[in-house]
């Protein structure tokens, strides 16, 4: 029985699917560590300026939930998962790089293209990988001539 369920919420989710998954319990447990746990400040200061770190893990929670609720999503209607999930990441890095401009965190450069391609970079190329792709068949394989 067990097994049945799991492979139909396998199959529900999709190789979308299961990439939001991912993304959303791992951006709400990184806003949990912010609540629970709170990180040195440093190169965050244009998020510090309006709030703590402790307000700002609830954006890392909340995009982690849309994420996460958005995977049971249909193709096509998992767009703000996807949305959700870019956001912590965008915010963090126009936040370390603000602090490079300003000579306030010259390491947060690195952070700042860290989060760029690791998160933004990948979460923009998941968003448009079809669920279900097939790979070309050139001409000839298509009209039965040889290959």
């Amino acid at each position: 029985m067990r097994c049945r369920a799991a492979r139909r919420i396998r199959k529900q989710l999709g190789r979308r699917g299961h990439f939001l998954l991912i993304l959303g319990v791992g951006k709400t447990c990184w806003g949990a560590g912010f609540l629970i746990d709170p990180p040195s400040p440093a190169g965050l200061a244009l998020l510090t300026h309006f709030c703590g770190l402790r307000h700002w893990a609830w954006l890392w929670i909340a995009c982690g939930i849309v994420t996460t609720i958005s995977a049971f999503l249909r193709v096509g209607r998992d767009w703000a998962g996807f949305v959700a999930a870019l956001i912590p990441p965008t915010v963090w890095a126009v936040a370390y790089l603000a602090a490079v401009v300003s000579g306030q965190y010259s390491r947060g450069i690195y952070v700042a293209i860290w989060y760029l391609t690791s998160h933004v970079g990948v979460i923009l190329w998941a968003s448009r990988v079809p669920e279900h792709s097939v790979p070309h068949v050139p001409g000839a394989a298509r009209e039965g001539g040889p290959g």
